[in-house]
C-alpha cells in the first residue's frame, strides 16, 4: 500500500473512531474502568467532619493546629491492546472484514482511553509474538497505532494466544486494562490467562464472521486455511460436514466463555455483520454498575 493510500485509510478511521470516542464512548469509559486506587493530593487544615483517620500527625505537631491528609482517585490507567493478526483474521463473507473491524475496535478504544488521559500500548500477534509498542500517551501515538494496523505484514500465520499473554505477563508488570482482539480459534491458554487476569483487568472481544458460525449448503467448495495455507475440497451439501464445521467453531468458542469466565475476566462478542456501537455502549454500561 502506497502512503497517500495508507494515509486516507487512516484519516478516514480518525474520523470516524475519534468522534464515536469522544461523543458517545468517552463518559461510558471513565465509568466503566476506574483508577488504581486512591492516592495522596495534599495536605489541609482540620475541619469538622473530617475523618480523624486522615489526620497528618507529623505536621500537626510540626504547627501546632491539626492537619488531615487528602486523597484522590488515581485516575490514569495504562490500557494494551492485545491484537491477533494470524491468518484468519484476514476474511469476511459480510460488511467488512475481521482484521478491518479489530482496526476499528482498537482505534475506538485507544480513542476512549487517551480522551481519559490514559496511556495506550499494543502488541501484536500471530503465532509468535510480532511487535510490542510500549504504552504512551497522545494523538500521533495512536496514529501510529493504526498505521501499524492497517499496514502490518505478520511473519507467522497461526495463532498462538497463549504466547502473547505470557510476553504480556513479562513486559507489563503494573496492573493494566487489557483488550485482548481475536477470532479466538486457538485453544491452550488457559495457564497464562488465569496469571494475566490475577494482576490485570482483562476483557475478550471475540469478532466473528456469520459464516464462520454456519457452513451455508452451496455443493463442493475448495476451502483455503489461512494460517496452514492449505487447500481442501469440502462438500458443504453434507449436513454431517456442515454439522461437524458448526461443532468446532462451537467448541471453540466455549473453550474462550469458559477460560475467560474462570479467569474473572469479561467478554464481548461482535459480529461483522452487526453495527458495534450498541455492543460496546452495554458492556461499558454494564460495567458501570
Amino acid at each position: 500500500m502506497d502512503t497517500s493510500e495508507l494515509l486516507k485509510k487512516v484519516r478516514k478511521i480518525e474520523i470516524k473512531t475519534k468522534g464515536l470516542s469522544k461523543h458517545i464512548f468517552s463518559g461510558e469509559y471513565h465509568s466503566a474502568f476506574k483508577g488504581r486506587g486512591m492516592s495522596f493530593s495534599e495536605v489541609r487544615d482540620y475541619q469538622y467532619g473530617d475523618d480523624v483517620r486522615n489526620i497528618d500527625w507529623n505536621v500537626t505537631a510540626r504547627t501546632g493546629d491539626p492537619h488531615v491528609k487528602i486523597f484522590e482517585e488515581e485516575r490514569e490507567l495504562t490500557v494494551m491492546l492485545l491484537i491477533d493478526v494470524s491468518g484468519s483474521a484476514f476474511f469476511g463473507t459480510s460488511n467488512q472484514m475481521k482484521n478491518e473491524l479489530i482496526t476499528e475496535l482498537a482505534a475506538v478504544l485507544a480513542f476512549s482511553a487517551i480522551n481519559n488521559n490514559d496511556k495506550v500500548g499494543v502488541l501484536f500477534f500471530s503465532d509468535a509474538v510480532e511487535q510490542f509498542i510500549p504504552p504512551k500517551k497522545g494523538k500521533q501515538h495512536i496514529l501510529r497505532i493504526i498505521r501499524e494496523l492497517i499496514n502490518f505484514k505478520p511473519s507467522g500465520q497461526g495463532t498462538d494466544i497463549g504466547k502473547a499473554l505470557q510476553y504480556f505477563n513479562n513486559v507489563i508488570k503494573k496492573r493494566s486494562i487489557c483488550f485482548l482482539l481475536s477470532d479466538f480459534m486457538a485453544t491452550g491458554y488457559e495457564n497464562p490467562m488465569r496469571i494475566a487476569a490475577r494482576r490485570h483487568d482483562i476483557v475478550g472481544l471475540h469478532v466473528v464472521d456469520p459464516r464462520e458460525e454456519r457452513l451455508p449448503a452451496v455443493g463442493m467448495i475448495r476451502a483455503y486455511d489461512a494460517e496452514t495455507g492449505t487447500h481442501q475440497w469440502v462438500d458443504t451439501d453434507s449436513a454431517a460436514v456442515r454439522n461437524k464445521y458448526e461443532e468446532w467453531h462451537r467448541d471453540n468458542f466455549n473453550y474462550f466463555r469458559t477460560t475467560f469466565l474462570k479467569s474473572g475476566a469479561d467478554t464481548i462478542s461482535i459480529h461483522t455483520d452487526k453495527p458495534y456501537v450498541n455492543t460496546l455502549l452495554k458492556f461499558f454500561k454494564k460495567r458501570s454498575k
